[in-house]
């Protein structure tokens, strides 16, 4: 026994720090040394590889568990070899040594992580299938600097964090391994010791791709690489799009609750099940992206996947990774986006994943003022720490890259730029000049920005942001944030506001629909009914209407929709929305489609389906829907009547013109009187009070003549009839 007994009972009691100093083959006085550590080994024999004969070196068994060690006297240099054991169960297997290979990362690959530059991390830490001369096997590399000791526990070796300890690469905080012979479908976690404790836990991979269901949450070794993309054509349209300047309606779905299995125990959809009913339903419905409420790993349900631990992958619930990118494929070669909610905002405190992940605070906050977001009960990233910055770029890439999304809805970016988000005087720290804001996520914010836009040109990064923080949608080189998009959360509250009201009385808060044209093109905005609007007894958008009868509700929200797809600035509403969901959302039931048999509800479906496809088609429409020059009130002071009237301008065609006009009570207005721009004939070319939309199919016989009488500031008008509660417009 050459091993000292210290030595040897710091890997049987797995206190061992430097496992590769001592395991493997190593130089000594006569000769040279050879030991292992090997699961369920009865016997054990080293196997060498230079000669056809194989000549063996039987092992002496140091500890009952399976700690051997062999020395070969005169050996003077490294050879090629192989472990031959025979197990308890008389099985023989040939494995090749774990500890004889040299550290799977670069010195450029741990400089770049150190300095949080290294934009493709996922590609360096986590499990990978990789091949070291002619062995195939699994590297994986974890970031805990301030861990005693981390091994690699899986089902290969019982789950037994003596067996396979990793090395920490110099002073980088990173532990490596390369294990000889696993194979994708190896599931796998890492047992760490803390620095002032001796009690090991266990942590699963945070930058694995796939992981098992709970209670076990264990990482799983995937490789996405066979998968065969086929959206070419659209990735190349994407590439060349200018989409600030193209039509954009955004279709917001939890997909385990857009449509489920009734035969199946009402079960949600697989991503497989869903591609092509979703898609001919955004098809039909002239809906340019669909928007997915966060599938990255969550472990609760109940958080609609707002409380990720698998920030690299998609969620199990609904298939695997590659049947993830199947969808997305599959809705890329049908012409639609694919827009996913990020959460780098904060995490959860589940023990198997992030929080205190090398028994340190390592990538939130200690101090619980900076640390905890005491609203959501969830952790605050510390994007001070270059890792933990390099780990959020890293996922946000890694969606784009791996998978192909089309853009990132970013979520809470209020509470991420403000120190004091949800806290009261005493509660939170100031930065370093004194102020409230978080001057490390504001730089976090504009480098993901940034680098998503410097290698994936086309890509949208849209903030769901609820303050009116300056230069949110300016890029980083004129100094803002750099969003391509920001959530105008102030026109869904104003609107909502004034609708809720019962008709008579709206005419006292008619400043909540005016007021948003005072900042619409501050930023460039996405007016948006999303899925907070429809849940925690807020009610459902039909609902929301202020009548006391059905029929009017249902009017209303048609004409709301209508004014909302021709107001300035792109779209999202939220799924359920666009057919009159009479009751809130539920995450764990589906969509009430049976609705659709029933006029009212198919009614507004239509109106919507009609009303996006004007706007679909029609370039110049969406090109001025961020352009001021595009957009000009006709009245909107008429607050008596409640009536609303704009118009609408092509962006490089002037003579491409609409106008809108909403009357927001259950008026029949039979000689209303509006300005235009332009004499002659106007054709009505939506009516939300048609009778095919369940309407009183009052209207204007399908035109007005418009003529040289100036009015509303216009050197034209017309009179028209306004239907009750409802939108029209008309089109020179």
């Amino acid at each position: 026994m050459i091993i000292s007994k210290k030595e040897l009972e710091s890997f049987v009691n797995a206190t061992c720090a430097n496992p590769h100093d001592f395991l493997g083959m190593h130089k000594c006085k006569g000769g040279i040394v050879v030991r292992a550590y090997l699961v369920n080994a009865k016997s054990a024999e080293l196997v060498d590889l230079r000669d056809e004969m194989n000549s063996r070196y039987p092992m002496e068994k140091l500890d009952k568990s399976g700690f051997f060690e062999v020395f070969i006297k005169g050996a003077k240099k490294f050879f090629p070899y192989r472990f031959r054991t025979t197990t308890y169960g008389n099985e023989i297997r040939q494995n090749y040594d774990t500890y004889s290979y040299l550290p799977s990362l670069s010195e450029d690959d741990i400089f770049l992580i150190g300095k949080g530059d290294q934009h493709k991390i996922y590609e360096k830490l986590g499990g990978h299938l990789h091949k070291i001369d002619e062995t195939s096997g699994v590297r994986f590399a974890v970031w805990a600097p301030t861990a005693q000791r981390v091994s690699l526990v899986g089902d290969f070796n019982e789950w037994d964090g003596r067996y396979n300890p990793m090395r920490m690469l110099g002073n980088s905080g990173i532990w490596e391994i390369f294990i000889p012979n696993l194979k994708e479908g190896t599931k796998y976690k890492y047992e760490i010791v803390g620095a002032n404790s001796k009690v090991p836990f266990l942590k699963t991979d945070p930058y694995a791709i796939s992981y098992e269901p709970q209670p076990y949450n264990s990482a799983i070794v995937c490789d996405i690489s066979k998968f065969q993309w086929s959206d070419d054509a659209w990735l190349k349209k994407r590439l060349e799009t200018n989409w600030l300047e193209q039509p954009i309606s955004i279709y917001e779905v939890h997909l385990g609750s857009w449509m489920r299995n009734v035969k199946d125990a009402n079960r949600p959809l697989t991503y497989v099940e869903i591609a092509p009913l979703l898609a001919n339903y955004c098809k039909n419905m002239n809906f340019t992206h669909v928007e997915f409420m966060p599938l990255a790993e969550h472990p609760f349900e109940g958080s609609w996947g707002y409380q990720v631990t698998g920030f690299f992958a998609p969620t199990f619930r609904y298939g695997t990774p590659e049947q993830f990118m199947y969808l997305v494929d599959y809705l890329h070669r049908e012409n639609i986006g694919v827009i996913m909610d990020w959460v780098p905002a904060h995490f959860p405190k589940d023990a198997f994943a992030l929080a205190k992940f090398d028994g340190s605070c390592l990538y939130e906050h200690e101090d619980a003022r900076q640390g905890e977001h005491q609203e959501w009960g969830t952790l605050c990233f510390n994007y001070a720490r270059c890792e933990v910055r390099n780990f959020l770029v890293g996922s946000a890439l890694s969606w784009i890259d791996r998978f192909h999304i089309d853009g990132l809805r970013v979520d809470a970016v209020a509470s991420m730029l403000y120190l004091n988000y949800a806290r009261k005087d005493g509660e939170w720290i100031a930065n370093c000049f004194g102020g409230n804001e978080n001057l490390e996520a504001i730089e976090f914010l504009k480098n993901v920005n940034a680098l998503v836009h410097l290698y994936h040109k086309g890509v949208l990064m849209i903030a769901e942001e609820s303050t009116a923080f300056p230069a949110l949608t300016k890029p980083v080189s004129e100094g803002g944030i750099g969003f391509d998009l920001k959530w105008n959360l102030g026109w869904m509250h104003d609107t909502l506001a004034f609708l809720k009201e019962d008709p008579i009385n709206r005419k006292y808060h008619h400043h909540r629909l005016t007021f948003p044209g005072l900042y619409q093109f501050t930023e460039n905005f996405v007016s948006v009914y999303s899925h907070d609007e429809v849940v925690h007894g807020k009610s459902s958008m039909i609902n929301k209407m202020g009548s006391g009868y059905w029929n009017d509700k249902a009017s209303s929200l048609r004409g709301l929709y209508a004014y909302m797809w021709f107001w300035p600035g792109k779209k999202t509403l939220f799924m359920g929305s666009e057919f009159g969901q009479s009751r809130e959302w539920k995450y764990d039931e589906s969509l009430d489609w049976h609705l659709l048999k029933y006029k009212t509800h198919s009614g507004i479906c239509d109106a919507l389906r009609d009303v996006s496809s004007l706007y679909f088609n029609d370039a110049q429409l969406a090109k001025g829907d961020l352009r001021p020059d595009c957009f000009r009130w006709i009245n909107c002071d008429d607050k008596d009547a409640s009536v609303l009237s704009f118009l609408r301008y092509g962006a490089d065609d002037k003579n491409s013109i609409y106008a809108i006009v909403c009357n927001f009570t259950p008026m029949h207005r039979k000689d209303y009187k509006i300005g235009l721009p332009k004499a002659g004939v106007w054709k009505e070319v939506f009516n939300s009070d048609a009778a095919i939309y369940g309407g009183n199919n009052i209207g204007n016989a399908g035109l007005i003549t418009a003529e040289k009488s100036a009015y509303n500031d216009l050197p034209c008008s017309a009179s028209v009839i306004l239907p009750p509660l409802s939108t029209i417009i008309f089109k020179i």
